[in-house]
């Protein structure tokens, strides 16, 4: 069978806010979320499509999230679309990082797409990740709506695949907590990588 013509439609929602100080980065650790916001969950349910694929990460903030917004719907954890791992900076702030690690820090961020966190991962290397997850789960799921609750680095890595942008240049996507991702992808004759359309960015839940 043919996939040709076949649209698959990616619907990204940034999880609910983290119960973290301002500025820390929770990576892949399993931190609490703040699931108060009864209008921003409704609105950002509202915007997504029935009778959809619903996807998460293995962290618990993507898993809770996907729970408020389809309750009782089943979703499957992909591994590959997990947030990047900042390693020994996980839990830490920016400042508190810039402080106690400054050369360290300096150098990471005269590349911080290519350079990796202490014990951790490049934002390339997960950009790389999440593309091959992506590009797969697209055949297997090919003509269906696909919702993704995930995380701030893998929908900056959905796009820069989706517009064939550099892991640096995805960088400067703002992608807020609720916030949806809207992506297109239709297969071609012929096989390949088909072709990707931006439908929308950033799209506020209410």
């Amino acid at each position: 069978m043919t996939l040709a013509g076949l649209v698959t439609r990616w619907w990204w929602i940034r999880h609910a806010p983290l119960r973290l100080p301002p500025g820390a980065m929770a990576g892949r650790l399993d931190v609490d979320v703040d699931l108060s916001d009864i209008e921003m969950i409704n609105g950002a349910r509202h915007r997504l499509p029935a009778d959809a694929v619903w996807l998460t990460s293995p962290l618990v903030r993507s898993i809770r999230s996907a729970a408020v917004l389809a309750p009782g719907v089943a979703t499957r954890c992909v591994a590959d679309l997990t947030e990047q791992d900042f390693g020994r900076w996980q839990g830490r702030t920016h400042a508190e990082v810039w402080e106690n690690e400054r050369a360290t820090a300096e150098q990471f961020w005269h590349d911080p797409a290519g350079n990796a966190p202490p014990d951790g991962e490049s934002f390339a290397a997960l950009s790389g990740r999440v593309a091959a997850a992506i590009r797969r789960e697209t055949v297997a799921l090919a003509g269906r709506d696909v919702v993704m609750v995930g995380h701030a680095g893998p929908i900056r890595a959905a796009l820069a695949l989706a517009l064939g942008l550099t892991p640096g240049a995805a960088l400067a996507v703002a992608v807020d907590h609720w916030h949806l991702f809207r992506l297109d992808h239709m297969a071609m004759e012929g096989g390949g990588d088909g072709q990707w359309r931006l439908i929308g960015a950033n799209i506020p839940p209410c």
